[in-house]
């Protein structure tokens, strides 16, 4: 089974809950306790209803109910023509084009500022879907909150690839030794992409494929922070300011999603200013390490049962 679904199983294990393995290739596996059965698909499982999984699954109607329960989300509308598109650039600044639907940072580019820039953005987006979103580009430290049973869990900071000159190789050459290395390091999980798009994020720094960094000189080949595309993680659960806890968990119940990845950006981590941008229904808990993510789904399938295996006794 891949990473994230091992991790949620070999917590089931360890409790005495049995595993079933449904589908290998897919993550689909079930969880039996007694008279208790759940089919899970990697942190995805049964208590998630169809509807909540409607809205995660389309980032416009993420957006809207977000916005309706109060919350701070950027300024997003569908994409129509390339007029429209000239319009949000001249208005925002800059702009992120993405399919509607998806995941791991697909079709997705970023910091947009002109019309051949928009153009090359949704041609990417379209290889994806027909729905294409154009969002107002935000500023800000990129964190992934974890809510489980509409509880704050844990939280990380996503950071975009980069890499390291040694005044020898090529940008290329850097790009596909460091995927070597990613690729191995994480079973095919994470590399970086080498597209048209890291090609423009290279270039506006004024430099080419060919070109030879400095050694220890770094570069940022990536615009998205998702771990799939290269970037890297760090645990920061205990900076997160016990307002944007509360923030994550009043997103969870207003998608009515118990358990659910929130992509925020913010300035401060401690602070209380944010936008959220997407939501994740079935989010990699293996990526929250060390804190207890998979204890805490297993704590909400089966309640009844400790850490220790042995089944908790309610008296009433």
């Amino acid at each position: 089974m891949n990473i994230y679904a091992q991790i949620l199983i070999d917590e089931a294990l360890a409790r005495g809950i049995q595993v079933e393995v449904v589908d290998e290739e897919a993550g689909l596996y079930r969880l039996c306790y007694g008279s208790e059965s759940v089919l899970c698909r990697e942190s995805l499982t049964e208590k998630t209803c169809a509807t909540a999984m409607t809205i995660c699954d389309d980032k416009s109607l993420t957006h809207r109910i977000l916005h309706k329960a109060g919350l701070r989300v950027p300024r997003q509308i569908i994409y129509k023509d390339m007029n429209q598109a000239l319009n949000c650039i001249k208005e925002w600044s800059s702009v992120v084009v993405k399919p509607a639907s998806g995941e791991q940072g697909r079709g997705i580019t970023v910091d947009l500022r002109t019309e051949e820039e928009v153009k090359q953005g949704v041609e990417t987006a379209l290889r994806h879907s027909h729905h294409i979103i154009l969002e107002e580009f935000v500023q800000g430290r990129d964190i992934r909150i974890i809510v489980i049973d509409y509880e704050f869990v844990a939280a990380i900071e996503r950071k975009p690839a980069f890499i390291m000159g040694n005044g020898k190789d090529s940008i290329r050459q850097l790009i596909e030794r460091k995927n070597a290395h990613l690729v191995k390091k994480t079973n095919g999980e994470s590399q970086i992409p080498i597209t048209m798009e890291t090609e423009r994020l290279i270039r506006r720094q004024e430099l080419e494929w060919h070109d030879i960094l400095t050694d220890g000189q770094t570069l940022q080949v990536c615009k998205t922070a998702n771990y799939h595309t290269g970037g890297t993680i760090t645990d920061v659960t205990d900076e997160v300011s016990p307002f944007l806890r509360k923030i994550a968990e009043e997103a969870s119940r207003a998608l009515n999603i118990p358990v659910v990845g929130l992509d925020f950006l913010v300035p401060d981590f401690a602070g209380e200013e944010y936008v959220i941008i997407e939501a994740n229904e079935r989010p990699g808990l293996a990526n929250h390490e060390p804190q207890p993510t998979a204890e805490r789904f297993i704590d909400f399938l089966f309640p009844k049962k400790n850490k220790n295996g042995k089944q908790l006794i309610t008296l009433g």
